[in-house]
């Protein structure tokens, strides 16, 4: 196994569910790589396709498991959004959110403006615990209309303590079929994520890697942006999944342990 290149990486995009924690539980070596990347002078962004929570919340919650965490470390897929628009060639910058709070505040800081009601040039879908047929109903129109439709992340699901609840995706999807338009997906396994967390760290490329618990998401990310990537088998992707897996790892380790020794 070939795992010289990593000694050369300078940046790492880093996955949060399946890699650093699962669920309200630290995976054991999570603490250790960060301290390491922060003793090391690594650069680093916590990539999450979760639209709902603002970096400051996903900080937070990092904390409470013990891992150090700030704000401007967090890279959230409605960040992406934001920022996709900010550098977008249209004049307007009007956007309809259907989402929650994370969505909100990364589309004002980016100096979006925000409205409740038409015209608007952007309709910007994430997470939305309130969803309902108006929301529904004005997005739909508003596409049809000529705005741009932006989903954050299409993850169909979101496993939790009752079974899996519906997704971001599942909401992109009631909003395709009634606007019979396809988004622009903003979160992974989209290359937007990765292009624009590296953009975001200053860093090229090629010394930067992707380190995710997902073939599907994490990993096709990484492969779709041409950034390097890591499978951790701590998460959702097991060693049995890699065959014919659209995005194949650059490199696959049992744990983030293994990553500081090669690494090093």
């Amino acid at each position: 196994m070939n795992n010289a290149w990593l000694r050369e990486i300078d940046a790492y995009l880093i996955d949060l569910d399946g890699t650093l924690y699962r669920g309200n539980e630290v995976i054991e070596d999570a603490p250790a790589f960060v301290e390491w990347l922060q003793a090391s002078g690594k650069s680093y962004l916590y990539v999450t396709n979760n639209s709902s929570r603002t970096p400051e919340q996903v900080a937070e919650h990092l904390q409470h498991l013990g891992i150090k965490a700030e704000a401007e470390h967090v890279f959230t897929s409605s960040q992406v959004a934001a920022e996709y628009i900010k550098t977008d060639g249209r004049t307007g910058k009007r956007v309809f959110p259907v989402g929650e709070i994370g969505l909100y505040t990364a589309l004002r800081d980016a100096g979006c403006q925000v409205v409740e009601e038409g015209p608007a040039d952007y309709v910007v879908q994430g997470i939305d615990r309130e969803f309902s047929y108006e929301k529904l109903k004005k997005a739909s129109l508003l596409i049809q209309g000529g705005a741009v439709f932006i989903s954050t992340n299409v993850d169909k699901a979101l496993p939790t303590e009752e079974g899996l609840l519906p997704g971001s995706g599942s909401l992109a999807a009631a909003i395709r079929t009634a606007s019979g338009t396809e988004p622009l997906v903003m979160g992974k396994p989209a290359a937007r994520m990765i292009d624009f967390a590296v953009e975001r760290l200053g860093v090229s490329k090629e010394r930067s890697v992707v380190v995710g618990d997902n073939l599907e998401t994490d990993i096709l990310a990484g492969v779709q942006a041409d950034v390097r990537t890591v499978l951790v088998l701590t998460g959702f992707s097991k060693r049995e999944h890699i065959e014919g897996a659209e995005g194949q790892p650059t490199i696959v380790l049992e744990s983030l342990t293994d990553l500081m020794k090669y690494a090093k």
